[in-house]
């Protein structure tokens, strides 16, 4: 059987823990209350409202650039 060797030529003695063992130990523990898991989700009401928004961004978009466009022409006159 091979021993293990340590970084400065040491062998590793028998009852000395090994370094994957010294993680586990070092793992932090859960803190807080574990939490139900979610309700079902309705996916057909989550896609009507992701296009409703996608519908209001691309008016609000449309809204901005008209008024980007007749601040635009407003300046263009002023010079």
């Amino acid at each position: 059987m091979a021993l293990r060797g340590r970084r400065d030529g040491a062998p590793a003695s028998e009852d000395e823990p090994r370094r994957d063992e010294r993680a586990e130990q070092q793992a932090p523990a859960l803190q807080g209350p574990v939490l139900p898991p979610p309700p079902p989700m309705d996916y057909g009401v989550f896609m009507q409202g992701l296009v409703q928004a996608m519908q209001t961004q691309a008016h609000t978009q449309a809204a901005l650039q008209a008024q980007l466009e007749a601040q635009m022409v407003l300046m263009s006159g002023v010079l």
